[in-house]
């Protein structure tokens, strides 16, 4: 993960600067710091390579017992993105993007009962899918930060209402949950991150 991370500062320090070492590459901690959600892209288009970065840092996640439970469905072509996201809320902010990812989770896993290491796989619910692709997610949104582009967390899971169309047009299985849509694309605004530091919210040692 560390190595994953310094990677993901390097590219975004040659993207934006023009620096090739990494003693003027941002840290893990800057990116985390500074990262804000974008609502507003350019409608530039998004490389393979960069997405499958952002894609890589999103398998780099902690998964509960390695269950991998993530999918990801990514849309880049302009005519699919209007046709299955523009209706919704704020819909340019998926037009005007580069990409769209689907971050799904996987809600049932083929593994051997627990404690039964000789019997045959059987197939068990996934109760850790939506923890481990809420960390797959905001990798996302750290890796895209750290590369210079722009993104957002929208809503999907447990809003079925919003989840089933999204589904049904993308043609997720049925066992695989759509957790949350990200649009990622060149920044078109550049908002200040807001300061959510508040001492008050630690308890230390005890509530």
């Amino acid at each position: 993960m560390k190595k994953l991370c310094m990677i993901l500062a390097v590219l975004a320090s040659v993207m934006l600067t023009g620096c090739k070492s990494q003693e003027c590459a941002p840290s893990a901690l800057d990116v985390m710091m500074s990262r804000t959600s974008i609502r507003s892209f350019t409608g530039d288009p998004i490389s393979r390579e960069q997405l499958e970065t952002i894609l890589k840092a999103g398998m780099a996640a902690p998964t509960a017992m390695n269950g991998q439970p993530w999918r990801f469905v990514v849309v880049t072509d302009k005519d699919k993105i209007a046709s299955v996201f523009a209706s919704g809320f704020r819909g340019e902010m998926f037009t005007q993007a580069g990409a769209v990812i689907v971050v799904c989770g996987q809600t049932t896993q083929m593994r051997k009962p627990f404690g039964q290491p000789d019997a045959p796989e059987e197939e068990q619910p996934n109760m850790f899918w939506y923890e481990d692709c809420s960390a797959a997610a905001e990798n996302i949104l750290l890796a895209a930060h750290a590369l210079g582009l722009g993104a957002v967390w929208t809503a999907g899971y447990p809003a079925m209402e919003r989840v089933a169309p999204i589904a049904a047009a993308l043609g997720i299985p049925e066992k695989v949950v759509p957790l949350c849509i990200i649009p990622v694309g060149v920044p078109a605004e550049n908002p200040e991150p807001k300061d959510k530091w508040k001492p008050e919210n630690i308890h230390w040692e005890q509530w």
